[in-house]
């Protein structure tokens, strides 16, 4: 697996790189096949310092944790334990879903934009654009899962919402995080 340390405006030792390498590759390998990239982020904020940790499985999946603590060492063990737990909690589906699976997954190109309304204007009269600012403009890829292994990366990425390609109909769905606590599936197809 390949590791990518590093920190924000902190130095990260040799120490705590070859702590990160031991820990996560132990918990990572627990639980997934052939994991392919680990990016570890470390950033210091106020008083804490947080680490947040990406890894990317052979299958497509992607993992994300982050966990924040008063010492560098205890933000990263926080983080890997959140790791653990999430895998833990997928180990079964991870393993079944891989022998399954005899090629990676599929991705698709799309722009992804992050948008921001116009502060300077008066919130209070008609703005006379009612287009937002982007922000940032970049390219995103999109999976080509199945209903459930997206679910599946929505808990793992820790994420709120994931669209994806479906591969039974080929269409673009989202699965979201309702408020009740269930799991929402958007699929326009059946929409008709």
């Amino acid at each position: 697996m390949r590791y990518q340390i590093s920190g924000k405006h902190i130095d990260v030792g040799e120490s705590l790189q070859t702590h990160v390498k031991d820990e996560l590759g132990e918990v990572v390998n627990k639980y997934a096949e052939r994991p392919t990239e680990a990016v570890i982020t470390f950033s210091k904020i106020a008083h804490e310092y947080a680490c947040e940790a990406t890894v990317h499985l052979s299958t497509g999946l992607t993992v994300n944790a982050h966990s924040r603590a008063n010492e560098i060492y205890d933000s990263f063990n926080g983080c890997a334990e959140k790791m653990e737990k999430q895998l833990r909690r997928y180990k079964r589906r991870l393993k079944d879903h891989h022998k399954e699976r005899t090629t990676p997954v599929e991705f698709s190109g799309a722009s992804s934009y992050i948008l921001e309304s116009d502060q300077a204007t008066d919130t209070t009269a008609e703005p006379e654009s009612l287009q937002p600012i982007i922000v940032a403009e970049m390219e995103t890829r999109i999976k080509s899962l199945s209903v459930g292994e997206a679910v599946m990366q929505m808990e793992l990425a820790d994420e709120n919402v994931l669209f994806f390609e479906n591969e039974g109909s080929k269409g673009l769905n989202v699965v979201y995080r309702r408020k009740d606590g269930n799991i929402g599936w958007i699929d326009p197809a059946n929409m008709k």
